[in-house]
């Protein structure tokens, strides 16, 4: 039996009650003005009750279960800073509110008794807005105000960003986290932990794997003290793929996404969320080589073309040897003659120096 359902039965129990005990006073007080048939003391209390009680299995849900429903919902999309912010909020509105109530009293009737509690009213909610809306702006002053800090400087180093599961499976973010270099809070939806923990419980070994070893980053960026990892309860209603309340959840939160994930990368770009791509990082960060200059290279394999081989240098990049493939399993000097930048990353095309 559901709780809307319990709470429509016991308001209709009650307010049937109250219609029993309250049915002659309010039969009376009709009677005075309409001019109704003569019923006995039986009927009309019945009468009385019946019509309380189909008003109470009406309207009991509506100002009981549903408003403390909305309530739920309301703080579960709201982040832990929010809902301290409108705290503090509301009672700076109520204080000012309750110093206000003694001067409004001496105003003359009906303002002197109306007015405190509109003032009480109107501050609380003024109050719990203004600080959840600049809550960032409240929280960097009050900080800058305890600290030399520059708030500036604070509210980068506390800035969030949201982690999709792609990136967590990538493994490459527990290496940037030790480097110190994220200088972020990483913000772990709960929702993106129920997608790791179902990739890692997939009948795929593949992919169990693949969920297995994120749970495990996720456990060493926990353990890291050069980074922040919160796993926040805080969701959007009326979407269910993650892609899609990742990017509305950055949107209300105001930070960034980290993934790795191209068509994610894509649609948050299109609706002004700013990505923090770890495959751009690690293009951006591969040693510039340019046309001409010398590299001492490992060649390990064939190429596809006759006579190639193959190598690669410390970050993944491959080279292109020409005339390599009798240098196979040797450490050799090469001249880099063409670079070559794929959607898949970026080649090197090089000949043997000492031709």
């Amino acid at each position: 039996m559901s709780a809307i359902l319990i709470s429509r039965i016991i308001g209709a129990v009650v307010l049937g009650i109250i219609g029993a005990f309250t049915s002659l006073p309010i039969f009376n007080f009709v009677q005075q003005f309409v001019d109704v048939l003569t019923l006995s003391q039986g009927v009309v209390t019945g009468l009385t009750a019946v019509i309380f009680a189909a008003f109470g299995f009406l309207i009991t849900p509506y100002i009981t279960i549903k408003p403390f429903q909305t309530l739920i919902k309301l703080f579960t999309k709201s982040s832990a800073q929010s809902l301290m912010s409108g705290l503090i909020g509301l009672t700076i509105g109520l204080v000012i509110a309750a110093i206000m109530a003694y001067p409004l009293s001496l105003l003359p009737r009906p303002l002197g008794q109306i007015l405190p509690l509109v003032g009480l009213l109107l501050f609380g909610y003024l109050g719990t807005v203004l600080f959840v809306t600049r809550r960032e702006d409240f929280s960097n002053l009050l900080k800058s105000m305890g600290n030399k800090m520059p708030a500036r400087a604070k509210g980068e180093s506390e800035r969030r960003v949201l982690v999709d599961t792609s990136a967590i499976i990538d493994g490459r973010i527990s290496d940037i986290a030790k480097t110190g270099f994220l200088g972020a809070t990483l913000v772990v939806p709960r929702f993106v932990l129920n997608e790791l923990q179902f990739v890692s419980d997939s009948a795929d070994s593949l992919r169990r794997q693949r969920g297995r070893r994120g749970l495990d980053v996720l456990g060493e960026l926990q353990e890291n003290k050069e980074v922040n990892v919160v796993i926040s309860d805080i969701d959007v209603e009326g979407v269910r793929e993650v892609d899609d309340r990742l990017v509305l959840l950055g949107r209300q939160m105001n930070c960034p996404i980290l993934t790795n994930d191209f068509n994610l990368n894509r649609v948050a770009e299109l609706q002004g969320v700013k990505v923090l791509n770890i495959n751009d990082l690690a293009n951006a960060v591969k040693v510039i080589i340019l046309p001409g200059e010398s590299l001492q290279i490992e060649v390990i394999q064939e190429g596809k073309e006759y006579n190639q081989g193959v190598g690669y240098l410390d970050d993944g990049t491959m080279v292109v040897i020409e005339n390599g493939q009798r240098y196979i399993d040797k450490q050799i000097e090469v001249t880099v003659t063409k670079i070559l930048q794929t959607s898949a990353g970026r080649m090197i095309f090089a000949k043997p120096t000492h031709e």
